[in-house]
C-alpha cells in the first residue's frame, strides 16, 4: 500500500477531533454516545442475522438448495443460463457469504476466463443480498411494510440471472 493510503485514516480521525475541539464539541462524549447507539443496533439486529444464517445453513446442509436449483432448471434452460450458476443466483438474495463460496467453487472448477466463470462473475457483481438487506435494514429502523422494495429487488436479481449469460455471450462470446 502506498504512503498516502496508510495515513488517510489517522489524518481523518485527527481532523475530526480537531474540528470538534475548534467547534467546542465534547468529542469523547459524542464518541461514547455513538458507540452505545451502535452496540444497541447490533443487539437489536442479532436475532435477525442469526435467523438468516441458520436458515441458509439448513438449506445448504439439507440439500434443499440443490432441489430448488433443480426445480429452476426449466427456467435456466429457457434463458440459456448455465446450471452451475443457478444455486448461486438463488442464494445471492439471501446470503452474500453463501453465494460468494459458490462463486469461488465455480471459479476453481471452471476458471475465471471460461464462459461459466465470466457468467458467474457478472452475476455476482450485479446481484444483491436483497432479502438480507430488506430484513436487516428495515428491521433496524422499524419498518414493517416493505411495500415494493422486496419485489423490485427480487426482480432486479432475476434480471441479473437472466441477463448475465446473455451479455457475456454478447460481449465476450461463449
Amino acid at each position: 500500500m502506498n504512503i498516502l493510503g496508510e495515513w488517510v485514516l489517522p489524518i481523518l480521525v485527527t481532523a475530526i477531533v480537531l474540528l470538534g475541539i475548534i467547534k467546542r464539541v465534547k468529542v469523547f462524549d459524542c464518541f461514547v454516545s455513538g458507540a452505545k447507539k451502535g452496540l444497541l443496533t447490533v443487539y437489536e439486529l442479532l436475532p435477525t442475522i442469526t435467523g438468516l444464517v441458520v436458515a441458509v445453513t439448513m438449506l445448504n446442509a439439507s440439500g434443499a438448495m440443490q432441489l430448488i436449483a433443480e426445480a429452476f432448471s426449466p427456467i435456466s434452460s429457457f434463458f440459456k443460463v448455465p446450471d452451475e450458476v443457478t444455486p448461486m443466483a438463488l442464494l445471492s438474495p439471501i446470503s452474500g457469504g453463501g453465494s460468494l463460496s459458490l462463486f469461488e467453487s465455480v471459479l476453481k472448477t471452471s476458471g475465471p476466463d471460461s464462459f461459466l466463470g465470466r457468467t458467474a462473475s457478472v452475476l455476482m457483481g450485479s446481484t444483491d443480498t436483497t432479502l438480507y438487506a430488506v430484513t436487516v435494514y428495515f428491521s433496524a429502523i422499524g419498518v414493517k411494510n416493505t411495500r415494493h422494495t422486496l419485489y423490485a429487488g427480487l426482480a432486479a436479481d432475476f434480471a441479473s440471472f437472466v441477463l448475465s449469460p446473455f451479455f457475456v455471450r454478447l460481449t465476450l462470446g461463449e
